[in-house]
């Protein structure tokens, strides 16, 4: 009988040891350090937009506080982040571009001079989902702002997609190709008032 117990002891430990690791999750430190490293980048994307529409673009970063979504042709539109200010040129309308402030979207969390996810109230949610980390982060003086919701890979840390929670509730998801990091990008290109100009708006 003990014999036996042996055996289903070392039958249960050779399974365990078959069984695939569960992906540790990316430690917040490690996330905070990687976004505060991204200086210039470009990439490839497709936005999955609340009413289920798609739109796919090149997204250009230029940290601290830029950021240009150019949407693909046929679309001529451009969501701009400069200067303090969230500007949407509609290139199906001749009025000058709906404007905000940065402060007031969740993604100034990416886009801050110094990214810091330990801050109180800051990250909501930090879990390891199907091989990736999850971060839900919002402005922790602001949380009727709304959030951002990062998905990373590991080995290298890697920024895959968001999905922006608006504080009406609606859902924008932007899944990203690969992420060409220290580009060069000319300032024009997060300027509102050149855009302005360019357009004749």
């Amino acid at each position: 009988m003990k014999s036996l117990r042996t055996f289903m002891a070392s039958a249960v430990a050779l399974t365990l040891l078959a069984l695939p690791a569960a992906a540790e999750k990316i430690p917040l430190s490690e996330i905070s350090r990687y976004l505060n490293s991204l200086t210039t980048a470009q990439s490839d994307f497709t936005q999955v937009n609340p009413d289920g529409s798609v739109s796919t673009g090149q997204l250009m970063i230029q940290r601290p506080g830029r950021a240009r979504f150019q949407y693909s042709q046929p679309d001529n539109s451009v969501v701009m982040a400069g200067g303090g200010q969230v500007a949407v040129f509609d290139a199906k309308s001749n009025q000058p571009p709906e404007q905000y402030p940065l402060s007031r979207t969740p993604l100034s969390i990416i886009l801050a001079a110094n990214v810091d996810l330990s801050r109180a109230r800051m990250v909501v949610g930090h879990q390891e989902v199907e091989n990736t980390t999850r971060v839900v982060a919002q402005d922790p003086q602001h949380p009727e702002y709304g959030t951002i919701a990062m998905v990373f890979t590991a080995n290298p840390t890697e920024l895959r997609q968001w999905i922006i929670t608006d504080d009406a509730g609606a859902k924008t998801t932007v899944i990203l190709g690969e992420l060409e990091k220290g580009v060069s990008l000319r300032s024009s290109l997060f300027s509102i008032p050149f855009e302005v100009q360019r357009r004749g708006n």
